[in-house]
């Protein structure tokens, strides 16, 4: 019995043995560390060649032992010990001194080694998580410092943690005055009493009535879009990978947090707007949409590579702009709309709405550029509705003739049919990307409300089958009947005989899809035809294009609830006179010039055209696709613009000698298969390739979307 007595007693004290000798240790390494400060002489020796960091090496290995030998949540003497004699405050100070020089990487270190490692939450305690604050503060805003790696591993250990107790971020943010209202008090002598003191309860769960005013100092959120700015790709990269988290946090009281308590909006957004400013005024709008599409993960790669002056900048600018719109999407609500409502005050109406206001054609240029590649990136429903209401207004009953209430837009579209080409043709790419995003608006203000009522179709008593004469413009009142293109002298014999189908084939006037597909592939006589004498991909290439081309306009329109049939007459009252709008009216006055625009521009007004006639809605159908419409008095259609084209050209090419031949030399020229020469009349068969090849692209796009539906 003594022998097994003597065995308990021993074995008590060498369970309390451990406990005392980790205290010693642990205190004569933090006295070894506070002695070096007494002792040393040179002051230019680098913390790494001295003990300092073994020491705290030894100190994070004791306190993580400690912690494993003691019951879950209980503290030890160790830990207790930090607590209350405050050695991380002091630690911050060390590095904020950066004595020895690399003290403050080695005090980063040990912080984000402790905070990780140990298990007992500490960023509660005031004696934690107000030098935590004061280390944020050195870190994030000095670029370039030497000590950006440690930094970003720091601030992702706080995020780590945070996401596993939302309650900490007021914590570390600003302190917890910023959920109860006041001042966090000072630490209690003994530091078990400290942890009662702040444990998150009723009043950290819900913000105060009156919040407090965002802090302009540095923070984690500060510390966090500073480092998003690093060089090091790696550092940028696991900043906004922990930013990401911070603004995903599904707690609402973190969200509010995050918005109120921080300056995270005006900091995402002002760097934007900083970006968006190096990139250089001129940049060419082809070079815009011909880089690939940014990536926030992507930052640096291919930087300095051969290319047009300010790619670098353009990319970086997208490259932030498509980080934001990642933010966006995976934000809680509330930090969503507060940084979209950011990007809009500051970046929309604050730095773009001047420029694109402007008369200077090179800044209107640039804009215009930029603002396309911007459209093209944004994916985020909040985001991507912010700009177009920006861009278009929200308006969406008819227009009238002269109706501006959206200046931007009004000065957008009109810009489609600028006297500078360039300007003409980056605004038509600029309404052609947004044609392509998912947006219902989009369609509806440009085209859609000017068509709801059908107004275009005749009115009254049921018209002929046969297409009449349309009524002249206001400017062709002093036409001749013999020289109005709709006078087929000239014509091939055959040419129309598929533009009036009898009663019989084109019930309530509307042709079978062959017919329509033959009304478009007719529609350029035979002697303007040249795509027939080339070894070029056959009808089926366009319809393979179109194919694609709906059915993406399908998936995009599927959500909007538009309707499959066109809308009865008898419900569209009041008839008022149609006005197809001012965004259609600009592209027909452009398309009637055809002949006598640069390629290039032809190229780009055919395919917004192409894209709206891919829409699923029936009256775009109808009013793009159909050529047997009783078009009202004083109505034109895309068909009726394109057979006055054609009665021109017909005209034109009748006072050229040789025209087929030289209209065929273009086409080879256009085609890469022989060199460019100077001739004459190049722009205008240029022209009438293009208008060939558009005629293709509609007859593909009809005979894929079938007949349209429903009744007249």
């Amino acid at each position: 019995m003594l022998s097994r007595l003597g065995a308990l007693l021993q074995q008590a004290v060498e369970t309390r043995e451990p406990s005392v000798d980790l205290l010693e240790a642990f205190t004569e390494h933090w006295k070894g560390i506070t002695g070096y400060y007494l002792e040393a002489t040179d002051e230019s020796i680098p913390a790494r060649q001295t003990d300092i960091p073994w020491r705290l090496r030894q100190m994070l290995d004791i306190l993580v032992y400690e912690e494993k030998q003691r019951p879950a949540g209980e503290t030890g003497p160790c830990l207790e010990y930090l607590l209350q004699h405050k050695l991380l405050e002091t630690l911050g100070t060390l590095g904020k001194a950066e004595y020895p020089p690399g003290m403050r990487q080695q005090v980063l270190l040990f912080f984000g080694r402790v905070l990780g490692q140990l298990q007992h939450p500490l960023l509660h305690y005031l004696n934690v998580h107000r030098p935590v604050q004061k280390l944020l503060q050195l870190s994030g805003d000095r670029l370039g410092s030497g000590t950006e790696k440690e930094e970003v591993q720091f601030a992702a250990v706080l995020c780590s943690k945070i996401q596993q107790d939302p309650s900490l971020l007021p914590y570390i943010l600003e302190g917890k005055n910023i959920l109860n209202g006041r001042r966090a008090p000072e630490p209690p002598d003994n530091p078990r009493e400290e942890g009662s003191e702040h444990p998150p309860g009723p009043a950290a769960s819900s913000p105060p009535a009156e919040p407090s005013p965002p802090r302009r100092d540095s923070n984690l959120v500060t510390c966090l879009v500073g480092l998003c700015r690093s060089k090091k790709s790696r550092v940028a990269l696991k900043a906004r990978e922990n930013l990401l988290l911070l603004a995903g946090l599904s707690q609402e009281a973190a969200a509010t947090c995050l918005v109120r308590g921080s300056a995270l909006c005006q900091l995402l957004t002002g760097h934007l707007c900083d970006l968006y400013s190096a990139v250089p005024a001129g940049t060419d709008p082809a070079d815009v949409l011909a880089m690939d599409r940014a990536s926030w993960r992507s930052q640096g790669d291919g930087a300095g590579a051969a290319g047009f002056p300010g790619k670098e900048s353009l990319a970086e600018f997208l490259g932030w702009l498509d980080f934001l719109d990642e933010l966006v999407l995976g934000a809680h609500p509330l930090v969503a709309d507060a940084i979209t409502e950011a990007v809009e005050e500051k970046f929309f109406q604050g730095i773009l709405q001047p420029q694109l206001l402007q008369m200077s054609e090179l800044a209107v240029l640039g804009a215009t550029a930029v603002l396309t590649g911007t459209v093209r990136q944004l994916r985020a429903p909040t985001l991507l509705n912010r700009l177009v209401l920006f861009l278009l207004g929200p308006h969406r009953h008819p227009e009238t003739p002269g109706d501006t209430p959206h200046p931007l837009r009004a000065q957008l579209i009109d810009r489609c049919n600028h006297l500078c080409d360039e300007i003409s043709l980056a605004s038509l790419r600029l309404f052609e990307e947004l044609l392509r995003k998912p947006h219902e608006h989009v369609a509806h203000n440009l085209v859609l409300r000017n068509l709801e009522a059908r107004a275009y179709l005749q009115s009254g008593p049921h018209a002929p089958e046969e297409r009449g004469p349309p009524e002249t413009d206001p400017e062709e009142d002093g036409l001749d009947l013999e020289e109005d293109p709709y006078f087929t002298d000239g014509f091939p014999d055959d040419f129309g005989t598929t533009k009036n189908p009898s009663p019989a084939s084109a019930p309530s006037g509307k042709g079978q899809v062959s017919e329509v597909v033959s009304s478009f592939l007719c529609l350029v006589p035979e002697e303007a035809k040249t795509s027939s004498c080339m070894e070029e991909g056959g009808y089926d290439t366009y319809v393979h294009d179109a194919l694609g081309m709906v059915q993406a306009c399908r998936a995009s329109a599927a959500p909007w609830g538009w309707p499959s049939t066109p809308r009865p007459l008898d419900s569209c009252q009041p008839r008022v006179a149609f006005y197809e709008g001012h965004f259609l009216k600009v592209l027909f006055d452009r398309m009637s010039r055809i002949l006598d625009q640069p390629y290039s521009l032809n190229l780009q007004v055919t395919s917004v055209l192409s894209h709206l006639a891919a829409f699923p809605h029936p009256h775009l159908h109808e009013y793009l696709l159909d050529p047997y419409l009783n078009l009202a008095p004083g109505c034109r259609s895309l068909f009726s613009v394109l057979v006055r084209v054609i009665g021109d050209l017909m005209q034109r090419l009748q006072r050229v000698p040789h025209s087929r031949a030289k209209l065929l030399l273009v086409r080879q020229q256009l085609l890469g298969l022989v060199l460019g020469e100077q001739m004459d009349h190049t722009v205008l068969f240029k022209g009438v390739v293009v208008l060939e090849e558009f005629c293709k692209e509609l007859a593909a796009i009809a005979l894929v979307k079938g007949p349209p539906e429903g009744p007249p």
